[in-house]
């Protein structure tokens, strides 16, 4: 018999030193593997036998763990991406170490807290998800309805220092009003607003434009990466499993590098910033001797499972070998596995398990069900049906049929108008030239005649008893002829 145990590290950050502790505390309850999720927190199972001394050994070192439950989420951020992926123009990671200071409740409902410029962590999986505003220390607040797609936006911004007490207020509200609006995509907004504000002091500045986010690009978010005069280490395992004795070595080199913090992502994956490039030996010998490899293919690192799915990663390995085989571009799109009714997972194609009674009991085969988001939009909520009652089998190229369906979609820029040539510019007024009409010798003032002792420079009209230095025709014979341009040199007989 095993037992779940979930610790959340909030904002996905987590200080080496702490998770250091609490991976010792683990492997002395013979834990050997321990998995992130997807709302940034550490996962791993525990043998029944072990499970008390474990949560004895996490109580003495601080640390909040809960059991076979989830009834307090994660508080998500964005902070992972901070100088990495993106440089906020003032969410800094002093503001999101003072804000996840501030909340001082085990938050019930899911809390996001993000910076709308980036587009690695999600927007909008949480119930309450706090986004920047280009206002300092001011943030987009949108609600989604627990047990729903559907969202309200806040009338007002939100000041970063109420952001805790705000959440606090709505999550009373939602939990004490569970009838209307728990699980009611028509949720009445204004009364939530109203009756989380009622007695409380606020500051607040009025919505400039309405929230706007950025188009979706996943970052490559694998191996040695370098940043400004550092260098970032992200690292992804194919079977979401991260060995307890390898974390280990990752925080002492941590502590021995003067690297204060791991960074837990949505991908299920860690990064750590701030190595030195003078101190990167180090984590090249741990990484060669739990023979890490932190190069996989951009394709695999585009996909979402439920936490500790094991059938959902297998489906997900399958499909991921049919795109490396038939080398499908999946560039700009994000996949989601659901075997379950809800996850609230982060994606721009999913791949739904059919969830109708005759599946459940095996009366026909295992049926798949694709959707899109609008637009192919990963932060939309509003799902198309692609193919529904799809086999297994078929899953693949339903799926390559999808990908291209988005490319399609996609407008082609318009292609420029070819300039129009360059108007010449007007040559300055030059003297005309003078040609033998027998001969057609020229002479131009310019360079004279110096073989019959008349310098460069010398007018036409300066010249007497002047004759045609070749055929000897006399001054009165020659006609004047245009200066010569490109036009007229090429229209000129050929010797």
């Amino acid at each position: 018999m095993f037992s779940t145990v979930k610790i959340n590290l909030p904002g996905g950050i987590v200080p080496a030193g702490e998770l250091l502790l609490l991976l010792e505390a683990a492997e002395r309850a013979e834990v050997e593997y321990v998995q992130f999720g997807h709302r940034q927190q550490l996962l791993f199972s525990v043998a029944t036998g072990q499970r008390r001394g474990l949560l004895h050994a996490l109580g003495k070192a601080g640390i909040l763990a809960e059991v076979d439950a989830d009834a307090h989420p994660n508080l998500v951020s964005s902070y992972v991406v901070e100088e990495v992926f993106h440089t906020s123009a003032w969410l800094r990671e002093g503001v999101y170490r003072d804000l996840l200071d501030l909340f001082d409740y085990r938050p019930r409902l899911k809390i996001n807290l993000i910076d709308r410029h980036q587009t690695f962590v999600p927007f909008f999986t949480g119930n309450l998800n706090f986004i920047t505003s280009d206002i300092p220390n001011y943030w987009y607040l949108s609600v989604r309805w627990p047990q729903t797609n559907a969202r309200y936006d806040w009338p007002t911004l939100v000041y970063s220092e109420d952001i805790p007490a705000l959440s606090s207020a709505v999550e009373r509200v939602i939990l004490a009003n569970k009838a209307p609006l728990t699980g009611q995509p028509a949720a009445d907004g204004a009364l939530l607003h109203s009756l989380a504000s009622a007695g409380q002091r606020f500051v607040t500045q009025p919505v400039p434009t309405p929230l706007a986010l950025p188009e979706f690009t996943l970052p490559y978010y694998e191996g040695f990466n370098r940043y400004g005069s550092k260098l970032w280490l992200g690292i992804y395992r194919r079977d979401e499993q991260f060995a307890v004795a390898f974390l280990k070595d990752i925080c002492q080199v941590c502590l021995r590098t003067r690297v204060g913090q791991l960074c837990v992502t949505p991908w299920k994956s860690i990064l750590i910033k701030g190595i030195e490039l003078t101190d990167r030996p180090p984590w090249d010998a741990v990484l060669r001797r739990h023979r890490i490899n932190v190069r996989h293919a951009a394709n695999e690192l585009n996909w979402q499972v439920e936490d500790r799915c094991a059938p959902g990663l297998a489906l997900k390995h399958e499909l991921v070998r049919h795109f490396n085989e038939e080398d499908i571009r999946t560039y700009q799109l994000c996949f989601v596995i659901k075997t379950k009714p809800q996850t609230g997972l982060f994606g721009s194609i999913v791949v739904r398990r059919h969830f109708d009674s005759l599946t459940q009991t095996g009366l026909h085969a295992e049926q798949y069900e694709l959707l899109h988001t609008h637009d192919f939009n990963p932060n939309s909520k509003d799902f198309i049906s692609f193919r529904k009652k799809v086999s297994r089998e078929n899953l693949p190229w339903y799926l390559a049929q999808l990908c291209d369906q988005f490319y399609e979609q996609q407008a082609l820029p318009p292609l420029a108008p070819p300039e129009p040539p360059p108007t010449p510019a007007a040559a300055p007024d030059q003297p005309p030239l003078h040609q033998c009409p027998r001969c057609f010798t020229v002479y131009d003032e310019a360079d004279g005649d110096p073989a019959q002792g008349i310098a460069p420079g010398t007018p036409w009209g300066a010249l007497a008893g002047y004759a045609c230095p070749t055929c000897e025709a006399p001054k009165e014979e020659f006609a004047a002829v245009p200066t010569p341009n490109s036009q007229w040199l090429a229209a000129q007989p050929q010797p």
